[in-house]
């Protein structure tokens, strides 16, 4: 008799558990619109980050919801923008592409090195000795972390020890912009031209000393583009870069270093050096 009431006791709790999990299911779950999972399954599920949101499953809820429009993924394209628009029936927009670039032009053929480094080949691992084997403490250390770092082969060693990015492979997922310890990337719109590849903040003869294509800090990119289009900052001539429309190329024409460059996709095309050498 105790053993069924036992058996009797525990099936009744257990019956009564079940039911209560049963209405608190019902009273707790929360509403999950089935096209958030549709859309990213659209997605190309690189969970890079590029978009802004924590990954692809994130970017499709705020798509979904309207926060944000399907262009706004890069890795997928427009194509693929245009194909979750078309599932959601609304906008695809229009994305202001972003990519990688390096501010830095100092290579092995126009900068110096102060020491050879022996370790473990890492620009973070060397950038701990003594800042790095290169003259100018601010210059690319050429060791391929952001080569080893990026998903999407956009980036290559080049000839002159420098990282030359693919734009068109390039999804600005920022990974390099994180790995590089001398923080020479950045993410930049598509639309702009006009950089300088220098972070050097030495002024004069010392920079060019270190480095032969070395930003000077002389002013007179300043002087000739528009005003309030350039500034000298430590010793840097820095873009602002708030109005694309304003970039033009009269600002490098007169620059003695050919720090200042009007870029196309190609950052380092075969000509570039070529020109700096005339100009040293």
């Amino acid at each position: 008799m105790e053993f069924l009431t036992s058996v009797g006791f525990l099936t009744g709790l257990a019956t009564a558990l079940a039911l209560i999990l049963v209405f608190a299911n019902k009273k707790l779950s929360v509403y999950e619109d089935p096209r958030i999972g549709q859309v990213q399954d659209m997605l190309p599920g690189a969970n890079c980050g590029a978009c802004g949101s924590p990954g692809c499953a994130a970017f499709s809820e705020e798509v979904v919801a309207g926060k944000v429009m399907p262009s706004k993924c890069s890795v997928g394209g427009p194509e693929t923008a245009e194909v979750i628009a078309n599932f959601l029936g609304i906008d695809a927009g229009q994305a202001d592409r972003k990519v990688a670039r390096l501010l830095c032009a100092g290579g092995c053929d126009v900068a110096d090195h102060i020491a050879h480094y022996e370790g473990y080949s890492s620009c973070r691992a060397a950038a701990t000795v003594a800042g790095g084997s290169k003259a100018c403490s601010w210059g690319c250390l050429g060791l391929a972390d952001c080569e080893k770092v990026c998903d999407f082969d956009a980036i290559h060693m080049g000839s002159t020890g420098l990282p030359v990015v693919d734009a068109d492979k390039c999804t600005a997922c920022g990974d390099c912009v994180d790995i590089c310890p001398k923080g020479l990337f950045e993410l930049h719109s598509e639309n702009q031209h006009l950089f300088v590849q220098c972070k050097s903040q030495l002024a004069g003869d010392p920079a060019t000393d270190l480095c032969r294509v070395a930003c000077t800090g002389c002013g007179i990119c300043v002087s000739d583009a528009p005003a309030g289009l350039i500034e000298i900052k430590n010793n840097l001539a820095i873009v602002n870069k708030h109005d694309f429309t304003q970039q033009t190329e009269i600002a490098t024409l007169r620059c003695p270093t050919g720090a200042i460059q009007w870029l196309a996709k190609q950052q380092f095309p075969k000509e570039q050096h070529e020109t700096k050498a005339l100009n040293v």
